[in-house]
This record gives C-alpha cells, structure tokens and sequence, in this order.
C-alpha cells in the first residue's frame, strides 16, 4: 500500500492510513529520503496515528528513516503514537532514541518549525 506523502512548504507529511507491509515501511523509508534532496525539505513528519502495532522492523524501520532524514539535512517528527502502542513498545524495549515525536500533526508542526528555526539561526 502506497502511503501518501504531501510536500506543506518547506517538509513534508507522510500519513500512514493502515498497517504495512514490511515491504510498505521499506518503501516509505526509501522515498521519504529520495524526495527530502527532491524537494529540499527541511522537515519530514510521519503520523502514525491508524497504527495499533509497532512491532520491532517498523520501529527499526521508523528510526532509520529518520537517521537517513537527519543525513540528508532533515528533522524527522513522529506523531500520533497510540497509547496502547506506547505502552507496548515500552514494555519490549523498543525505542525512537534521538528522534522527535509528538502528540498529533499540529505538535508535530509547531515543533518542526521550532526545530529549523533554531537551526537556521545556528546556520545549519
């Protein structure tokens, strides 16, 4: 299953609408990095808010996105992680280490935009 991508200014939005494939994850992973140099996106968030499992492949999946995000010049922003799903992935020691996450899009945003601002002013 295709997961839409949508460029909003300077990032862009990956909204996960139902479970994937492992091959589904690998896909997005691959072309969120593509379009970040595509497009020049200094942001990319990941709204994960139709999953109800992580298991460990999406969440190892998940993190290199972001780590491969990061090396193209990119702040990655997980949103949108279920409760439950939370609760699980602690509970089997999985874990988004250095990745930003927040609690929806409009989080999501307003921290991509604190995150570049600051990083603009560092000149990054």
């Amino acid at each position: 299953m295709q997961v839409p991508i949508l460029k909003q200014g300077d990032y862009l939005i990956a909204t996960i609408q139902s479970a994937l494939t492992d091959e589904d994850l690998l896909q997005l992973r691959d072309e969120l990095a593509g379009r970040v140099g595509q497009f020049r996106s200094r942001g990319v968030i990941v709204d994960v808010t139709a999953l109800d499992v992580m298991d460990s492949f999406a969440t190892r999946t998940i993190r290199a996105l972001a780590y491969m995000v990061r090396l193209r010049g990119a702040e990655t922003v997980i949103v949108g992680i279920q409760p439950e799903v939370a609760f699980t992935m602690v509970q089997l020691g999985l874990t988004l280490e250095d990745i930003l996450t927040a609690l929806d899009l409009e989080e999501g945003l307003a921290l991509l935009n604190q995150r570049t601002k600051r990083m603009a002013v560092r000149g990054r």
